[in-house]
């Protein structure tokens, strides 16, 4: 295995040796591929927003059990049973805790409290600084090339505006499959970069294999930017389904919506009150309308089709523009190794153009 070849204040803030963090993706950071990010000397993190407060214990003992190196879980903040996550993690010792959304200030401070790492992902430099006030260790923003939710704002742009508003180790994603982006990242001023897509397409990844070939069959236009799914921007492959989805109107995807709410709800265990509290929460953080949210409801089983269960047919694959030039499976080691030494490489060859100092 590579020894450390970069040490960025991401690497000391963790306890990592590689600033490379593979994102929370729901239905596909499970125990195994976040191990294997921890083993070879990257941040893993756990996506626990599909699991109920059951499964999610399960996971971060499977976890512990095949690694001892840092890692970390993504929580969603407006989740109801946001506080009884955080003491999970807090009573089995994980290192960091990632949110999709910002975090109440009394939730930084109850986990820094006890010595996790906090790391937001936010989408403007105004919400960066927020969280810096609050209390956060770190942030991760994700321009618009990245899969899933994203916003309009193209990484190049977002991650300097973002390293420039805040004193905090600043993680950069959205884009990043090499080490010419975390080279670029460093360069920007960044700690550090997350990939998902590229995680997503490893050999330690639990995604179908028939699912990742059809990945790796996609060209540079072959994501697309929908809210057809859930009400808010999400990129994903560009399937025969969201290509249905986009044509049709928001009655004709009511009663599928309706039908997958059920599925949700028995999947995961809720009460239809812990349901309705989780979407007026949702409703309050995020401003979505009550339609928004009826076809948010689409999300978890619609992801869960495509991802975990293979069928392309009846699921969305959620997927960054980076799809489209990746061409091959490495093991997560092999990923992260490959990443930082073409990195090194990228950023001594870019100091070799700087001139000789006068002085």
């Amino acid at each position: 295995m590579t020894g450390q070849l970069l040490r960025t204040p991401l690497t000391d803030l963790v306890g990592i040796k590689h600033p490379v963090v593979q994102t929370g993706m729901g239905w596909v950071a499970g125990p195994r591929l976040v191990s294997a990010t921890a083993n070879a000397g990257g941040l893993g993190i756990l996506a626990s927003a599909t699991m109920t407060l059951g499964e999610l214990e399960k996971a971060v003992i499977e976890v512990r059990s095949r690694t001892t190196a840092p890692y970390g879980v993504n929580l969603l903040a407006d989740a109801a049973d946001a506080v009884d996550r955080c003491r999970l993690l807090i009573d089995h010792g994980v290192k960091v805790a990632s949110f999709a959304l910002a975090p109440k200030p009394e939730l930084i401070a109850m986990l820094k409290e006890h010595g996790i790492v906090v790391i937001p992902s936010i989408g403007a430099p105004k919400h960066a600084k927020k969280v810096a006030s609050w209390g956060a260790d770190a942030v991760m923003v994700q321009g618009g090339e990245g899969g899933g939710h994203t916003g309009a704002v193209p990484t190049t742009l977002l991650l300097p505006s973002v390293v420039d508003a805040v004193d905090i180790p600043v993680i950069g994603a959205g884009g990043f499959f090499d080490g010419r982006g975390l080279a670029a990242a460093l360069s920007y001023g960044a700690a550090g970069i997350g990939m998902g897509t590229r995680f997503l397409l490893t050999a330690d990844s639990a995604v179908p294999q028939a699912v990742k070939e059809l990945y790796l069959s996609y060209g540079l236009d072959g994501t697309v930017v929908t809210d057809k799914v859930d009400g808010m921007p999400h990129r994903m492959l560009r399937t025969e389904l969201v290509e249905e989805l986009e044509e049709a109107s928001f009655a004709r995807r009511l009663l599928p919506t309706v039908r997958r709410t059920l599925e949700f709800k028995k999947a995961s265990g809720l009460t239809w009150r812990q349901l309705a509290a989780d979407g007026k929460a949702m409703k309050h953080a995020q401003g979505r309308s009550l339609a928004q949210l009826a076809l948010a409801a689409n999300t978890p089983t619609m992801l869960r089709a495509g991802l975990v269960e293979g069928d392309t047919d009846a699921g969305v694959l959620a997927s960054g523009q980076v799809v489209g030039v990746l061409d091959d499976l490495p093991s997560c080691e092999e990923l992260i190794e490959r990443v930082v030494t073409e990195a090194v490489s990228a950023l001594r060859r870019a100091a070799s153009y700087a001139t000789p100092s006068p002085h």
